[in-house]
């Protein structure tokens, strides 16, 4: 899963990045902008899914994701909670939580569709994530998900340490600075796809 970041971004428009991060083997994109108007984020939002070949997530944002058509939203401990918002989202909308304690790991919903867990390592470009958990604190947590609920590693990652994340129970891996700060997107997707492979 590759996340949207305008700063990373550099003034590069999002939908040329995240098409040519899905032409190198991204398989999920994830729209976060935190200073975003509503209005950007819902242009942006349904730019991508015009433009994808891959379900496009909304970080926070329900009721953007719904408005855009996108796959699902990306939820957060300060977000409205998951199990109040399942039964007024469509069947098969993807609410994803974000788990990087043993006590968030307790709360989350069992209906969340997946976890995203981490820091997995130190990040930039979070600067709330907390303590970066290591491939071994990644696994302790991933253990901690419902049977058949996806965990996807998330926080520092590269391709040069994905694989470890992949070997300690993650289904898959999301990433943003390795792909939107590389000079050549697709390329750096690839590696990514390559390594955990």
């Amino acid at each position: 899963m590759v996340i949207t970041d305008p700063v990373l971004l550099k003034g590069r428009d999002a939908v040329d990045v995240l098409r040519q991060a899905v032409a190198g083997g991204a398989t999920m994109a994830q729209v976060r902008w935190k200073d975003g108007t509503p209005a950007e984020i819902l242009e942006l939002t349904r730019a991508l899914v015009a433009a994808l070949t891959v379900p496009v997530l909304v970080n926070d944002r329900v009721d953007i994701a719904l408005a855009a058509g996108a796959a699902g939203a990306h939820l957060g401990w300060e977000d409205p909670p998951l199990e109040m918002l399942r039964p007024h989202v469509p069947a098969g909308f993807l609410l994803g939580i974000s788990v990087g304690t043993s006590e968030e790991a307790a709360r989350a919903p069992a209906t969340a569709d997946y976890w995203s867990v981490g820091p997995c390592f130190a990040t930039p470009t979070k600067h709330d994530a907390g303590a970066a958990l290591g491939s071994e604190g990644f696994a302790a947590l991933a253990r901690l998900a419902p049977d058949a609920t996806p965990v996807i590693g998330i926080g520092g990652i590269t391709a040069a340490n994905a694989r470890s994340i992949i070997d300690a129970r993650a289904t898959g891996v999301a990433t943003i600075g390795a792909v939107l700060s590389a000079a050549n997107p697709e390329q750096a997707a690839r590696a990514l796809r390559q390594a955990i492979s």
